[in-house]
């Protein structure tokens, strides 16, 4: 199978189609946009992340874009911290944990961490390092206006580019 349209570095597909790609080729992953709406945003704005930064639903790009959305986004370290201690948000981080064992196992989600992390450990290293003086950030849970933009375009505004394959 071909990789998905936006995960190409250069994708004119909008945001909002990339997304509509991203749930059609991961029937596994709880679509937010059917759950209530005071956690179901954060998920989704999880999705567009994946969206916007071609990231698919493996185990490397599952790790790769936390730290990722930390460091380019407005949605900082302090801010996830914060999330998973609100009882009403943090459900939604349930969801995405049992997404990943419902579709691979408990054993294969632990292995395949303690398997990827050291080979994506260089990479997050280059990519803390290309993050360091940004002055632009990606809306995380503001991604709305940008639902109709290509995701080059997007990704040209908010100088993504360099951190995409």
């Amino acid at each position: 199978m071909s990789r998905p349209h936006y995960t190409d570095k250069n994708s004119i597909q909008t945001l909002r189609d990339g997304l509509e790609e991203y749930y059609a080729l991961n029937p596994n992953v709880t679509d937010p946009r059917k759950l209530p709406p005071e956690f179901a945003k954060i998920l989704l704005a999880h999705d567009v992340s994946h969206v916007v930064y071609g990231c698919d639903t493996g185990m490397y790009d599952e790790l790769k874009i936390l730290p990722l959305t930390w460091w380019t986004s407005n949605y900082k370290f302090r801010d996830h911290l914060r999330t998973i201690k609100d009882p009403t948000i943090s459900p939604a981080i349930r969801v995405m944990y049992d997404d990943l064992i419902k579709e691979h196992g408990v054993i294969w989600l632990y292995a395949s961490i303690f398997f990827v992390l050291p080979q994506l450990l260089p990479e997050l290293i280059s990519m803390w390092s290309k993050s360091r003086k940004r002055e632009c950030f990606v809306p995380f849970l503001d991604f709305e206006p940008l639902l109709d933009r290509s995701l080059l375009e997007i990704r040209q505004e908010f100088d993504l580019l360099p951190f995409l394959k």
